[in-house]
């Protein structure tokens, strides 16, 4: 027990010296390099696939087919826009943050926790290369997630479906 508290105060004292020392730290971003380079995940709960289409021209898409099926567009995100307004450059990169109540309602009631992933969200993006992609969250990661019930799987699978008329 008496070994187990040192050793916490040790670790303690050793985190507190490294935080308040004045050496030198390099930010994530420094200031030399004003580009933010964007390359496809690994498997963490989201899927990406290539999109035949520029950023915009696969938003537009997007747009369309979620107006043609009567889903909100709550709100199109350009990270890429904003990033250049303070200064720094960034690949094309829109996020599109939409939904429907009525199958969204039937999730948060089923799990509360379901907020945090809604509205539903894609995102177009460019890499270095100038290859388009498009990642959302995967059904199973989500149902996983928030331990929602199988019978509510169509109610969130309406993105794979988005994801890939948009890519085509």
């Amino acid at each position: 027990m008496i070994s187990t508290l040192l050793m916490v105060a040790i670790l303690g004292l050793a985190t507190a010296l490294f935080v308040v020392s004045p050496g030198e730290r390099t930010p994530a971003h420094s200031e030399k390099s004003k580009e933010i380079f964007m390359t496809p995940s690994p498997d963490n709960g989201i899927v990406t696939i290539a999109a035949h289409h520029s950023v915009q021209q696969t938003v537009e898409k997007l747009e369309g087919i979620l107006k043609t099926k009567g889903v909100k567009l709550f709100v199109l995100v350009d990270h890429s826009g904003e990033a250049e307004k303070v200064g720094l450059k960034m690949p094309p990169t829109k996020l599109l943050i939409f939904g429907n109540p009525k199958a969204g309602t039937p999730l948060m009631l089923a799990s509360p926790s379901m907020a945090l992933d809604l509205p539903m969200k894609i995102l177009v993006w460019e890499d270095t290369s100038g290859k388009v992609w498009i990642s959302y969250n995967s059904v199973a990661y989500l149902q996983a997630r928030h331990r929602l019930p199988p019978d509510l799987a169509p109610n969130i699978s309406v993105v794979a479906a988005l994801a890939s008329s948009a890519a085509e």
